[in-house]
């Protein structure tokens, strides 16, 4: 079947689904799925695997002990025999805590679906299921298997999901990943920067802060220095940054500090950039004297290189192209899951999710309008791959 005549077919059949999709991305939103509250996560895993169910997939609920249940989602392929696989990853937890919701409320204004996680992702969840429904209905299904993975974790490092994603990475010829796109013009994300996270503990030498300071030794002092000097290693150019963005040090005011330390976010773009930034950090040396240092942490996935987007993306760009949608990419600072994927050597295309802005924000939001063509775009990759 031509691939116009398929886009077509399937951007008709979307758009009156508008409505659907809203009440969809309500019930999604108002089940609180904070990551690190196991009980809400599973309450919101089971409303999610409930709406795919309806559509007899095969939904396996991956249980965890500490955080959020995974979701697992097979749509089987329309050979007998399939010629692949197709993973199309996200994850259902937030960052906001439980009781967000009665400060934020979910709420339609102006084209605008607002609450927590409106945008960040569960914008992109609805518009999967919405997506895959097309092609259930139109008889569009691939000759490949597709794997839905929904996970808990993501907004706190994909501990416990990380695994499960290699895996079904390494079974797959390309990821979907429906994060939020970037910006108004909602751009694709075809490159991300690697992320990072250090620990710097600095021990030092407790003592009367009037009566004998010179006794002790000052690990707040000692932090400063170090931290004065890791302000240097930032470097636009090269895309590097490094932010003390946790700081901890000091019991009372009139004793010396003996212990502080500082939680280092890192971010790269390219490998070499972060060992050289790894090495200088396991480098440093204690400015005053006794005071001594532990560093621990680093690099948590590689940047997601564009060569590893750039086939999807191109054809992501013709099939926009034929639903009247002008489709351009970016490179963010922000990590995702698709860092893991792409790193395994997997094609991997970011950002297929909601069109908005706010992410982890008050004025979180997506725009409604985008969100059948966002879906129809998924469904014709789908489709096509």
């Amino acid at each position: 079947m031509p691939a116009l005549f398929i886009v077509q077919k399937i951007k008709d059949f979307l758009q009156p689904a508008l409505l659907q999709m809203v009440d969809t991305l309500r019930r999604f939103v108002i089940a609180e799925s904070p990551s690190l509250e196991k009980s809400y996560a599973d309450r919101c895993c089971e409303i999610i695997a409930a709406e795919w169910r309806k559509h007899g997939l095969q939904v396996h609920r991956v249980r965890q002990k500490n955080r959020g249940d995974h979701l697992r989602i097979v749509s089987p392929s329309n050979s007998s025999r399939p010629k692949g696989q197709l993973l199309v990853l996200g994850h259902y937890d937030t960052v906001y805590a439980s009781g967000t919701l009665e400060k934020m409320p979910f709420r339609l204004a102006a084209g605008k679906a607002y609450g927590p996680g409106t945008f960040d992702m569960k914008s992109g969840i609805v518009q999967a299921l919405f997506a895959h429904r097309a092609l259930q209905k139109l008889n569009l299904a691939s000759n490949k298997r597709i794997v839905f993975l929904w996970t808990s974790d993501e907004e706190i490092g994909s501990d416990s999901s990380r695994k499960l994603i290699e895996t079904e990475a390494r079974r797959s010829d390309a990821v979907f990943v429906l994060e939020p796109s970037y910006g108004p013009r909602g751009m694709l994300k075809t490159a991300r920067k690697g992320v990072g996270e250090a620990e710097i503990i600095v021990h030092g030498l407790a003592s009367h802060a009037g009566l004998a300071p010179e006794e002790g030794i000052n690990a707040v002092h000692e932090l400063c220095h170090q931290l004065s000097h890791i302000l240097k290693w930032n470097n636009p150019h090269r895309g590097t940054t490094v932010n003390a963005d946790i700081i901890q040090g000091g019991t009372r005011t009139n004793v010396i500090a003996d212990r502080a330390r500082a939680v280092l976010d890192l971010r790269a773009t390219s490998t070499a950039e972060m060992s050289r930034l790894e090495r200088q950090l396991l480098a440093l040396k204690p400015h005053l004297r006794g005071a001594r240092l532990e560093i621990h942490g680093g690099f948590s996935r590689s940047p997601l290189d564009r060569k590893m987007s750039a086939a999807l993306f191109k054809r992501a760009q013709s099939l926009a192209a034929q639903m009247n949608l002008s489709l351009e990419e970016c490179v963010v600072g922000g990590g995702s899951d698709g860092n893991l994927t792409a790193a395994l050597g997997i094609p991997t295309l970011d950002g297929l999710g909601a069109v908005g802005d706010g992410a982890h924000s008050r004025h979180e939001y997506a725009l409604i309008a985008a969100m059948p063509i966002r879906a129809a775009l998924l469904a014709a990759l789908l489709a096509t791959s």
